[in-house]
């Protein structure tokens, strides 16, 4: 064997290692990310009975939706959930949070509940946390992505079997405009 043929394989041979070892630290950028929103969803799961105690001598009326976010909380909390599962869980539970939120301007003495200011200053902070998360974890997972669709690094990807992952977006209930008027009638 030639000087040349032994180089070559070896300059072949590195660039497959740079390859692949690229597309690891983007994968394990993606899962630290992923990690990371994990962290601030316990927050909000340890806010959230503190919060619906708080609020449910006030609101009887809102029973069905502290119900809800009880329920939502105690399947998140158990640990058994794929990652679009507990996309898809934690989107539901932000939006029975956010129907709380509104309807909490019915209950003036509520607003005034030291106890209820300060959970819902924590629960907002926990939530710009969140979404602060869910953009660095977008970044990461677009950053992966492109890894494992583009040429070179998406050969690697193919012959060991990574996939590209889900973004975190908007559902359609988000992205409506939210008819104040109409959740007051209700």
């Amino acid at each position: 064997m030639s000087t040349e043929l032994v180089i070559i394989i070896a300059a072949v041979l590195l660039l497959l290692v740079l390859l692949y070892n690229t597309v690891i630290s983007k994968r394990n950028q993606v899962n630290n990310a992923f990690a990371s929103i994990d962290a601030i969803l316990k927050k909000r799961y340890d806010l959230l009975p503190n919060l619906i105690e708080t609020v449910k001598a006030y609101m009887q009326h809102e029973k069905s939706t502290l119900t809800e976010i009880t329920e939502l909380r105690a399947k998140a909390t158990k640990g058994t959930l794929g990652d679009n599962e507990k996309i898809e869980l934690n989107n539901k539970l932000g939006q029975a949070l956010r129907s709380v939120s509104i309807a909490v301007e019915n209950y003036p003495e509520l607003k005034a509940n030291t106890n209820f200011l300060q959970l819902q200053a924590a629960m907002n902070e926990v939530e710009e946390q969140l979404s602060a998360a869910r953009r660095a974890f977008n970044a990461a997972a677009t950053s992966y992505n492109n890894a494992v669709q583009m040429f070179p690094t998406n050969i690697i990807a193919g012959i060991f079997g990574f996939k590209a992952r889900t973004l975190f977006e908007a559902n359609e209930t988000e992205r409506k405009n939210i008819d104040a008027g109409a959740m007051f009638r209700q």
